[in-house]
């Protein structure tokens, strides 16, 4: 009789324990901020008094910082989006990363969708009929961004201190603040409506990580457990 040993992961953790213990207060005050904003603008169709004074120095902006704003939205629109998601998952699967890849895609699924169903309940609206809370490209570049700098950064930090992570993080939120000043500056979106994008990322991202890394782990342990079955 011949067991079969098999490891206990099928790669890295996407969400060590030091870093989830760090994430997870930061994923609910996240959180607790877009119930709150959406709480206040609910129904509204107009901007409040920390959108007025934020958006009369961004929106308006001229060449060249209106082409750059332009370019970080076509990122975030359909054929963008989907190019990037692509790219991510094509590396991910080229580099033997299969959690990773699936990872990438519920990530982007699942806050993409929740920004989507947020719009319709809270109801906020934009330039007349177009729903604005929280900005959905705000929401996509701050997931994918930090999809990429948890992968990038997990890769070379095997030991899951947060301090590895940080800069990594840091950037990828750079990165979400940068479309939020787009939409803004483009006049797509008020400034809440963009930090709400940013904390949607922010709160729903950590939980993704470890509900693929919690689900890879289980299927793992069952392949290792049929393995060592007898007549395997």
């Amino acid at each position: 009789m011949t067991q079969t040993t098999l490891p206990p992961t099928p790669g890295p953790a996407l969400l060590p324990p030091a870093l989830r213990g760090w994430l997870g207060p930061v994923a609910a005050s996240a959180a607790s901020v877009v119930a709150l904003l959406g709480v206040r603008y609910a129904g509204e169709g107009g901007p409040g008094r920390a959108d007025a004074r934020v958006g009369a120095a961004v929106e308006g902006v001229r060449p060249p910082w209106r082409s750059v704003a332009l370019l970080l939205d076509s990122l975030g629109e359909p054929v963008g989006a989907t190019a990037l998601v692509m790219a991510v998952v094509t590396g991910c699967l080229l580099l033997r990363r299969p959690r990773a890849a699936v990872f990438t895609v519920a990530a982007v699924g699942v806050t993409v969708g929740a920004a989507t169903l947020l719009k319709h309940l809270v109801g906020r609206t934009i330039h007349g009929e177009n729903l604005s809370y929280p900005s959905g490209h705000t929401a996509f570049a701050t997931t994918l961004a930090l999809t990429v700098a948890l992968l990038v950064t997990g890769r070379r930090s095997q030991d899951g201190r947060p301090s590895r992570y940080g800069f990594g993080l840091a950037a990828a939120l750079v990165a979400g603040a940068a479309m939020g000043w787009a939409q803004v500056a483009l006049g797509a979106h008020y400034p809440t409506d963009a930090l709400a994008g940013w904390c949607t990322a922010l709160a729903l991202v950590p939980v993704t990580a470890w509900l693929v890394d919690r689900t890879a782990d289980r299927r793992a342990r069952r392949r290792a457990d049929a393995g060592r079955q007898p007549g395997h």
